[in-house]
């Protein structure tokens, strides 16, 4: 009997293994596809989001890629302590799973809070993130040691398919359009050629309602919601994996040396 309940025992142990190694391949991949996506906002979108003179947003992608390095470290402990049966280790992973928890259930909290409390002035928060874009278009854009911002802009219109903060009368108060007998900037064009924007027809460029600030707001607002989705579905694999980590660690524990 006692034979048979140690067999049960080792069974039942091993199967324990196998779910938290499966648990902690699916948690690393997690954060891999977190960082992932906060590397390719970094890169990939910093430059025009600077544009809005503001680091509210860009730091989403930092948010991103410490949330994305911190699961990816976890999982790798776990997956050792996994391996190797080291009680130990299973005890400094389940504290990082419940740190990382709490840590989410407490960002989730003070977010909540904040929005509640910034509600009636989110408006004007807005408001003035579309006149700094604004003004950024209209003061800097062709002006000379501005490459940069010309560049981020250019890139922003092409590929938000917008003109303009607001609207493409926002070029209008621009000095080098009314120097240089444009209307818009070329990247404004549907079909992106030299000297396009001497024309501002709907079948030429792109008359977007709400201009590039909101498109922008559109993309960020996309990076919020791919952060909220992803710390949901990690805080709720983190509950399984420490379920599964007290069960080994009792297991482990009971086991016959």
């Amino acid at each position: 009997m006692e034979a048979q309940a140690g067999k049960t025992q080792a069974c039942g142990t091993i199967c324990l293994k196998y779910l938290l190694l499966l648990f902690n391949i699916l948690f690393w991949l997690a954060g891999g596809a977190v960082l992932a996506v906060g590397v390719w906002t970094l890169v990939e979108k910093s430059d025009y989001i600077s544009l809005l003179n503001s680091s509210l947003y860009s730091a989403s992608a930092y948010i991103l890629i410490a949330a994305g390095v911190i699961v990816i470290v976890t999982g790798i402990i776990g997956c050792c302590a996994t391996l190797k049966e080291k009680k130990s280790l299973l005890i400094v992973y389940l504290c990082l799973l419940l740190c990382i928890f709490l840590l989410e259930v407490i960002a989730g909290v003070l977010a909540y809070i904040t929005y509640q409390e910034c509600f009636p002035f989110c408006y004007q928060l807005n408001e003035e993130l579309r006149q700094n874009l604004k003004m950024t278009m209209q003061q800097k854009y062709k002006q000379p040691g501005e490459d940069s911002v010309t560049q981020a802009v250019d890139k922003l219109q092409q590929e938000f398919k917008c003109c303009g903060s607001h609207n493409y009368s926002d070029w209008l108060e621009n000095a080098w359009i009314q120097s240089n007998e444009h209307l818009v900037p070329d990247s404004c064009c549907k079909t992106h050629i030299e000297l396009c924007g001497r024309r501002d027809h709907p079948s030429n460029i792109y008359k977007v309602e709400g201009g590039c600030i909101m498109k922008l707001e559109e993309f960020i607002l996309s990076q919020l919601y791919i952060l909220g989705a992803v710390g949901i579905g990690i805080a709720c694999l983190q509950l399984v994996g420490m379920m599964f980590t007290c069960c080994l660690y009792r297991n482990l524990e009971e086991d016959p040396l």
